[in-house]
């Protein structure tokens, strides 16, 4: 609860792609009065952003919302921005979850969740609930591996991000896409 409370979204329109989710509380916990708040925002952003649009053009237009979608979470898990030509959100979906400290993820479904939603880039995320934003070796392999197989089928990859507890890592940020 108390890492909820340091997240800061940098961009609303980025928040606003978020699919609602129910609270996340400890399953032995009742959903907070705050749980409840953030869940009907990013419900009243989800709507925005789907009349309107927003373009994910920034690693900070993305931050925001992949903190809010994985920083809180209790075991690794690597997720997916599908964007259009325009890189604007088609959608975002949690592909693998893991263990406390790893995730085996698998390029070819990664490559067949692009196709099927007919994605021209995507935005690589995962969380390490350590809060450690450093991407590991291979953190860095991995997104190697999904540069090469995505772009067999024609789709770029335009950043990965590693989330900690209150902030997230951009590799292209650090030049580490190629």
């Amino acid at each position: 609860m108390a890492r909820r409370k340091q997240l800061a979204v940098s961009d609303a329109c980025a928040v606003g792609a978020l699919a609602p989710q129910p609270p996340q509380t400890h399953p032995h916990e009742a959903p907070t009065h705050e749980d409840a708040v953030i869940h009907a925002a990013m419900a009243i952003l989800q709507a925005r952003m789907k009349s309107v649009g927003c373009a994910a053009t920034t690693p900070d237009a993305v931050r925001g919302f992949l903190c809010l979608k994985l920083a809180a979470l209790e075991r690794e898990v690597f997720g997916v921005l599908f964007l259009n030509a325009q890189n604007r959100l088609i959608a975002f979906e949690t592909m693998f979850e893991g263990t406390l400290t790893q995730t085996a993820v698998y390029p070819r479904e990664v490559a067949r969740a692009a196709l099927r939603h007919n994605a021209a880039s995507v935005i690589l995320a995962h969380n390490h609930p350590s809060g450690c934003m450093e991407p590991s070796k291979a953190d860095i392999l991995l997104t190697r591996s999904l540069q090469q197989a995505l772009s067999l089928v024609d789709v770029k990859v335009l950043d990965h991000f590693v989330v900690g507890h209150t902030n997230a890592y951009s590799f292209a940020e650090h030049k580490l896409l190629h």
